[in-house]
């Protein structure tokens, strides 16, 4: 069975807006996806759809678990099991490298712990080992605040991989971060795919990012899949029929930075 399926998925937002129309997709355990389509095509949406965090209707079904009426209970469980990493890295800033991290373990200790920070040996010790899967296991007792950009994504990356996720979705994750250190986040995200077998989906804005680290492409425009296939047989009609125009400087990471 796939791990994540979408069938006859849409979601309207309150006030009428459709971010989704009938999405049918199957993502299979262990695979590395990349997701493109223009600013509102509905990438952030379709991720959001996985673990229950928009109101969607017709079947989501996540890792075994159906998530559109979904109880709390069963929620926490789907959401237990999915990792997510954001554009803006969401880190707390005043605390320590390895308390962020930490907090993909919520679900796995007495809220006291956590409230008291007194996390016990083998907790600590799956932090430590994340963050030496992003090459920053040194940063563990810096302040998040410290960090660079690019720093703190790996800490975001870390603190997914901490949860022990079945699966982990990517919403824009190098969109604020410069060409090199993009590269690196891309290298990261594509290593523990292949090393841990994390089925991994990434929205992307920057094509030329897609071509070099996509396997599978999944395009999106106006809340409707527009292409899905192996990025192999993607050429610039491809990405033209997905954006609906042609491509700019601004659609490649080396060209938005020229």
């Amino acid at each position: 069975m796939p791990i994540i399926e979408f069938t006859d998925t849409s979601v309207t937002y309150p006030g009428g807006l459709i971010a989704l129309k009938n999405i049918n997709l199957e993502i299979e355990a262990g695979e590395f996806v990349v997701i493109v389509g223009l600013s509102g095509a509905g990438k952030s949406t379709l991720l959001r759809c996985v673990n229950g965090l928009v109101p969607v209707s017709g079947s989501v079904v996540t890792d075994g678990m159906e998530v559109v009426g979904a109880s709390r209970s069963e929620l926490r469980e789907i959401r237990s099991k999915v990792g997510m990493i954001f554009q803006t890295f969401n880190l707390v800033n005043r605390s320590r490298v390895l308390t962020n991290v930490l907090v993909g373990r919520l679900t796995h200790v007495p809220r006291w712990r956590s409230l008291l920070g007194m996390w016990p040996a083998q907790e600590k010790e799956i932090g430590f080992q994340s963050l030496e899967r992003v090459g920053i296991v040194e940063k563990a007792f810096v302040r998040a605040s410290d960090l660079s950009g690019g720093q703190q994504q790996r800490v975001g990356i870390a603190r997914a991989l901490a949860q022990e996720p079945d699966i982990i979705l990517a919403d824009e994750p190098v969109a604020s971060l410069d060409p090199v250190t993009s590269h690196i986040v891309m290298r990261d995200l594509q290593r523990i795919n292949r090393e841990l077998g994390i089925t991994t989906v990434i929205n992307l804005h920057f094509l030329d990012l897609a071509r070099q680290y996509g396997k599978r492409l999944i395009g999106l425009n106006d809340g409707a899949v527009v292409f899905d296939g192996d990025i192999a047989d993607v050429d610039d009609a491809v990405f033209r029929q997905i954006y609906g125009r042609a491509i700019t400087p601004d659609d490649l990471l080396e060209g938005a930075e020229a």
